[in-house]
């Protein structure tokens, strides 16, 4: 039987795409390539009627007919039903979308840093008129990661999750690590390998994670979280001397984006290097892959894994959301909604408790230690751990705290810088996991 008659709605789905670049080039192909089994899994005829660029230029395997220069076109098309948006940044795309809900059009979208910043808008418009919205390829690439906190965990109450969601960090980080190589040597292998930008700023300064941590957070915990109320550091600053500590006490250092429920039943949301134990889900994720570990209270932990960017990977999660939201189209329906009725507040960066490892460059002599301890104990900041290696006429302390507020090791730090015996404070990272015996 020909894929064609197995259709059971008569009515077919036009769909429109604004961008072209390596992600939209790949689902134009990819559409066009499955078009007969995508429609046959959607129920209804798909078919792609244009898509709009900057500049119409040949495009291997796609037609030139479908180009347009003028997006607003496609937006306000009657005949267009559904709108994949691959164009990236915020404007003209929010315009864009915007006019085409308006215009009663379903979305696709990739476009993380427009959902962390604009996405309640954006989710009140559609729903205002009935559209759907769906946007898995804007975290993590083709993981699935957005529909399973959204639908699959909408019977549990998550309380915590940490990922992976930066690819190029990941990659550099994974590369000092294991070859023992500078931060410097490594980001410039991986923007050769087209792992990271000619201007790395938003991966390497953790933008772009927070952006994603924003995202996850508002689904997990009902909320509405936008990118600027996301704490925030990236890993520039890490030395290789950072990564050799961390490898001498079976951790490794990673870019996560952590949000947790707090005491006061707030929302802690951070992006930053964690200094991660060996034994963690998340410290065996390589090179440019990402992964989540949700901790949820009936289903426990669970672990996504797989590859967060690249054409194809993220060709799949939008074609996986084309043939949802299309079949929504055609039944005149809609899908799971977004919710924010918890309404929680974002906790303060100062309120938030965790292990920290600090290192600090001495004086060689008697009595150190002690100061040192007592400085700590004055600030309210409990020690773990100490490890002191003699330097020449310096020497290096190395200090893990228990559990502390970063207000208090903010307190910390500068009473620190305020010693005269201290010479300097090389490195502060978080800490997570278990402290090896």
């Amino acid at each position: 039987m020909n894929p064609a008659e197995k259709y059971s709605l008569e009515k077919p789905v036009r769909i429109g795409m604004l961008g072209c670049g390596v992600v939209g080039s790949q689902v134009a192909r990819l559409l066009l390539a499955d078009i007969e089994e995508l429609s046959t899994r959607t129920g209804a005829k798909l078919e792609l009627s244009r898509i709009a660029v900057r500049t119409i230029k040949p495009y291997e395997g796609l037609d030139p007919s479908l180009f347009t220069t003028d997006p607003f076109s496609i937006v306000n098309d009657p005949q267009i039903d559904l709108i994949i948006e691959v164009m990236g940044g915020i404007e003209p795309a929010r315009e864009l979308i915007m006019t085409a809900i308006e215009n009663r059009k379903s979305i696709v979208t990739a476009n993380k840093a427009l959902l962390a910043s604009h996405g309640a808008d954006l989710f009140t418009a559609a729903y205002a008129k009935g559209e759907d919205i769906y946007y898995e390829a804007a975290v993590a690439g083709a993981i699935p990661i957005i529909r399973p906190m959204r639908d699959s965990l909408a019977g549990d109450h998550v309380v915590r999750l940490m990922g992976i969601v930066n690819g190029t960090t990941n990659y550099i980080l994974t590369k000092m690590h294991e070859d023992n190589r500078e931060f410097d040597d490594v980001l410039k292998e991986a923007q050769a390998l087209g792992y990271a930008e000619a201007d790395p700023t938003a991966d390497i300064e953790g933008f772009d994670a927070a952006a994603k941590a924003a995202i996850l957070s508002g689904l997990a915990f009902h909320t509405r979280v936008t990118v600027d109320d996301v704490y925030r550091e990236g890993i520039s600053k890490i030395t290789l001397e950072d990564v050799s500590v961390a490898k001498s006490m079976n951790h490794v250092i990673k870019l996560l984006a952590i949000s947790e429920l707090t005491p006061k039943d707030e929302i802690s949301v951070r992006v930053h290097p964690v200094m991660l134990h060996r034994s963690h889900p998340l410290a065996s994720v390589r090179d440019a892959y990402n992964a989540v570990f949700v901790e949820a209270e009936s289903a426990g932990s669970l672990m996504f894994y797989g590859r967060g960017a690249g054409g194809a990977p993220t060709a799949s999660a939008i074609l996986g959301d084309v043939v949802a939201v299309a079949r929504h189209i055609a039944l005149n329906s809609v899908g799971q909604r977004e919710t924010d009725y918890a309404d929680r507040d974002i906790a303060p960066i100062e309120s938030t408790k965790t292990k920290f490892l600090i290192r600090l460059e001495v004086q060689e002599k008697a009595g150190v230690l002690a100061a040192i301890a007592t400085t700590f104990a004055n600030q309210g900041v409990s020690i773990q751990t100490v490890n002191q290696t003699g330097r020449d006429f310096d020497a290096e302390v190395t200090i893990v705290t228990h559990q502390a507020t970063e207000g208090e090791l903010k307190a910390t730090v500068a009473a620190l810088n305020a010693m005269e015996m201290v010479k300097h404070i090389s490195s502060v990272i978080r800490v997570e996991g278990a402290l090896p015996a």
